[in-house]
């Protein structure tokens, strides 16, 4: 009998099957027992060593009852497996794990959804588990692919079509969970795995439910479109600098691939997730791709373009100062380069032109609201970029070759660019390389464009919001009252900025007024470019400049061939401006001559008045029919200069013109700097008795003559050192050595000459060494020189 009780105990199943058999119930409804499970529990963590065992003999009774269809212990089974897996954290949990996940592998190939649901479950519970030990061949192919299918669920019933999809989209959370803080395992970033995931998570999402709910309304959480929600913004947030892409990519192949971009709110909502989820400091690769996917559509329908566009301008709201990233200059060229491309795209009218448009308008918007992310400084070298996009030309006549309507979308951007710029000093708004560009564009031949051109200029110019108050010209009684004008002290660096370049705005100003081609539009632009000059810059230190361009403004006019209508704009003009500067200056005697002479006016020529000449209800028949003006009618200069002299400015200068004024502090020509590789001109003002501003051509100068003329000078400079390096060589090499000795002496000798004159000529530095005749002199080595004769 004790033979046979020791084959029964060799016979006997090892302790560790005895402890999972007997978690077991015996009706699986009642689930694990619990004494049992602690049981097991605990010699798991006492006897790590066992851990594998335990899982490879918990896997072959899962798969049992798999395969016989016992449902209840398959849960009671996968019960135990999280169990162990929270408690156990030994060196062999690899190896358990392994089991864990084959069993978890079973239950997803099965049909029954309640089984895919509760190994999705388990996998989740695993996937928030942190391991001490990493792994370096598990691998999460297969899991990654069957939640991708399970987001996809297309089953009947509703109900169990969200649980499934809502189990899937967890699913592949927890994949990217368990491996995008682990470099030793599989890379989830990889192409194969985000082609997956990411359209998994976007199918869920494009949903009318989710394209229907407000981002601050309550959600239901378990709805697939709100779950894929969340694991997007998840996957988003992780995504380090070199990841980015990797999700940006799939994003934009599924939009393009299910036509999603028109309408584009799907789109804009991604993406809007996107800006909000992602680092902020890797945003502007966000932008990057966008951009380059415009390129790619190139040629695709321009509804598809402003989409992309739409959502490009979405972003870069969100992405606020960050949104550009290193290279500036390369996202204004891409967007110009698109603009352009539209503009040469002759479509005829009808729907596709109305989409260009569209495209443009939103380019252009774009634009702004990406140089609204940018310091000042950068906002006008984007100026200045946008700016050199126009063909460099000499004069406006020569501007018939380039389309009109690509000047004026050009315009319109550097309008929105400098709406967004806010002006502290006018030096720093208006640098050379800007302002003589822009201020040439005035002169096109489009009375459109010399428009925008004009509100450009408001727009820099104005730091006080008066613009929009002066856009009509009119003659007030009390200018600051009743336009609610704001007018404060002009500061120095401005007033030294006119000093420096006020003949620039000036010579302009008249060329616009000239023009044939104006409007009203244009005189009322150009008369609120002149008052913004006086609020913002007019100091008394060009006080008398401004009241000379208005004489020269009402010379020109007389003397011109210029329509009725333009005349008397002209005129309106002159009387509306020194109305303006007068009451801003507090000129109380130039006001009151105003007074007299608008009086006299109304009586006797209304027609030069604004109210009269901005009438645009005029006909022909309304204006006088002799083109005639009456010496009374006009502004005196020598009234005029009375006047300052009584205010106590120096009203000498009131006589000169602008271009020629020998003690002015304006500069006395001007020079356009306009240039561009092929030639620059230069332009000298000659003004001989007239007080209008004519340009007369005095040299022009070529870049290959300039170059010619620096290579001679460096020529001949090259010639004379080499000769005389030679005669110092030739004479050490060849002269006797007497005659080098007395070559040298004769220099020191010429230098101790020279010093020891300076030492005579030098009066002593302090009473101390004044010397009375009979007395020693103070020795030289005891004199104090001046540090002029000291060495």
């Amino acid at each position: 009998m004790p033979g046979c009780c020791g084959c029964w105990e060799v016979l006997r199943p090892p302790r560790y099957k005895r402890l999972v058999d007997s978690i077991f119930p015996a009706n699986p409804q009642d689930g694990l027992v619990k004494n049992n499970m602690d049981k097991l529990t605990f010699y798991a963590m006492t006897t790590s060593e066992k851990l594998d065992r335990i899982g490879m003999y918990l896997e072959q009774r899962l798969s049992r009852d798999i395969s016989r269809h016992r449902i209840g212990f398959v849960f009671v089974a996968m019960d135990a497996l999280d169990q162990l897996l929270v408690a156990c954290h030994a060196h062999s949990l690899n190896l358990f794990v392994e089991s864990f996940l084959k069993m978890v592998q079973k239950l997803l190939e099965c049909e029954e959804a309640e089984l895919q649901i509760l190994a999705t479950q388990s996998f989740i519970k695993f996937a928030n588990i942190e391991e001490d030990t990493p792994s370096y061949h598990r691998r999460y192919d297969f899991f990654v692919s069957k939640f991708s299918v399970m987001s996809h669920n297309a089953d009947r019933n509703e109900n169990v079509r969200t649980k499934i999809r809502g189990a899937g989209l967890l699913g592949l959370q927890g994949v990217v969970r368990k491996t995008v803080s682990d470099d030793l395992q599989v890379n989830i970033w990889d192409p194969v795995h985000m082609d997956k995931i990411v359209p998994s998570l976007l199918f869920n999402m494009h949903t009318p439910e989710f394209m229907s709910v407000n981002t601050e309304s309550p959600r239901d959480e378990e709805h697939p479109a709100y779950i894929a929600e969340m694991v997007f913004r998840d996957l988003v947030c992780r995504a380090s600098y070199g990841n980015v892409k990797s999700v940006l990519q799939p994003v934009l192949c599924h939009i393009d691939n299910h036509r999603l971009w028109v309408p584009n709110e799907f789109a804009v909502k991604c993406f809007k997730i996107i800006m909000y989820s992602v680092q902020q400091q890797y945003g502007y690769l966000v932008i990057q791709m966008l951009m380059s996917h415009l390129d790619t559509h190139t040629n695709s329908d321009p509804s598809i373009k402003a989409s992309i566009i739409e959502v490009l301008y979405e972003s870069v709201l969100i992405s606020a100062g960050g949104s550009i990233g290193p290279s500036v200059l390369d996202v204004f060229n891409t967007l110009l380069r698109h603009l352009k491309t539209s503009v040469d795209n002759k479509s005829p009218e009808g729907e596709k032109r109305n989409m260009e448009k569209k495209f443009e308008e939103a380019i252009i918007n774009t634009i702004g609201e990406f140089a609204n992310n940018l310091p000042d400084y950068q906002k006008i070298e984007i100026m200045m970029f946008i700016m050199g996009k126009f063909p460099q030309f000499s004069h406006s006549e020569e501007m018939g070759f380039m389309d009109n309507y690509l000047q004026t979308m050009l315009l319109k951007t550097l309008l929105k660019v400098a709406t967004k710029y806010k002006t502290v000093i006018m030096n720093n708004a208006f640098p050379p390389e800007f302002l003589h560009p822009l201020l040439r564009i005035s002169l096109l031949d489009d009375p459109g464009l010399r428009v925008v051109v004009q509100e450009i200029l408001h727009t820099l110019l104005d730091r006080h919001d008066n613009a929009s108050k002066l856009k009509t010209v009119s003659i007030p009684k009390d200018v600051v009252s009743e336009l609610d004008l704001t007018v404060d002290k002009v500061p120095r660096q401005d007033s030294l900025f006119m000093k420096k370049n006020g003949i620039q705005f000036y010579w302009h100003i008249l060329e616009n007024l000239q023009m044939e081609s104006n409007k009203a539009d244009n005189f009322e632009a150009i008369f609120c470019t002149m008052c913004l000059i006086t609020i913002e810059m007019g100091g008394d230190d060009i006080l008398v400049e401004l009241i000379r361009l208005a004489l020269d403004i009402q010379s020109m006019t007389i003397e011109s061939t210029l329509p009725k209508t333009h005349k008397c704009c002209n005129h309106a003009i002159v009387a509306a401006y020194l109305n303006v500067l007068a009451q801003i200056t507090n000129m109380s005697p130039l006001v009151q001559y105003l007074s007299d002479l608008f009086e006299l006016r109304r009586k006797e020529a209304c027609h030069l008045l604004p109210e009269f000449a901005f009438n645009r209800s005029n006909r022909d028949s309304s204006y006088p029919k002799e083109d005639k003006v009456e010496e009374k009618w006009l502004f005196d200069q020598t009234a005029l200069q009375d006047i300052l002299t009584e205010c106590g400015h120096d009203a000498s200068r009131l006589s000169a013109p602008l271009a020629q004024r020998p003690h002015s502090s304006m500069d006395s020509g001007m020079v356009n700097s306009m240039s561009d590789i092929g030639s620059i001109n230069i332009e000298l003002d000659s003004i001989e008795s007239s007080p209008l501003l004519a340009r007369k051509k005095v040299e022009e100068i070529t870049v290959e003559s300039l170059k010619k003329m620096l290579a001679e000078d460096q020529s001949v400079k090259r010639e004379e050192e080499a000769k005389k390096r030679q005669e110092i060589f030739e004479t050490f090499q060849n002269a006797p050595f007497e005659e080098i000795v007395a070559r040298a002496e004769a220099k020191s000798n010429c230098f101790h000459d020279k010093l020891y004159e300076i030492l005579e000529m030098s009066p002593p530095s302090s009473p101390d060494h004044t010397t009375k005749e009979g007395q020693n002199t103070v020795p030289v080595f005891e004199m104090q020189f001046p540090s002029l004769y000291v060495y």
